[in-house]
């Protein structure tokens, strides 16, 4: 079986050491996909939850033999093994991986929607997103991630 590109997966984290979080995010899941893009890493404001530190974000492309529901469990298992512990909704986090799209493929499920349901509107999810694959097709929405980009307020989004 060929592995599946292009798979976007974001990266997220706001507690203890962000960046080497980021790196270990990276190094384990290369354990199971090769990493063929990385944005670069953005400052971003919290959302949603809004009382807890700035969150360091960035989205990579990668190849993978893992099907879709195999992967989310991968990354669920880099952030259990990473220490991550939800306690809040949109809070604080060592670690949040999430699958953005995974080839064309439109996936809903109990545990699992792809594309991501909440990506329109999240610059913090889009910038990064637009820097690697502008002209990636949302394919529900059928707008590019450039025009979902342009609908979106990046104010607060710093590139590192």
């Amino acid at each position: 079986m060929n592995a599946v590109s292009p798979v976007y997966i974001a990266l997220g984290t706001n507690l203890g050491d962000r960046e080497q979080n980021l790196q270990t995010a990276k190094a384990l899941l290369s354990r199971k996909a090769d990493i063929l893009q990385e944005s670069s890493v953005y400052s971003t404001p919290p959302w949603g939850y809004l009382d807890q530190p700035d969150f360091l974000n960035q989205v990579i492309e990668i190849s993978t033999r893992l099907q879709p529901i195999p992967l989310l469990r991968f990354l669920k298992g880099i952030e259990k093994h990473m220490g991550r512990v939800k306690r809040i909704v949109n809070g604080p986090r060592q670690i949040d991986l999430d699958i953005l799209f995974y080839g064309d493929e439109v996936i809903e499920t109990d545990d699992l929607q792809i594309p991501h349901p909440r990506m329109a509107g999240r610059a913090f999810v889009l910038v990064p997103l637009a820097e690697i694959a502008p002209e990636l097709i949302h394919p529900i929405l059928k707008v590019s991630v450039r025009e979902m980009l342009s609908e979106a307020d990046a104010s607060g989004v710093m590139r590192l």
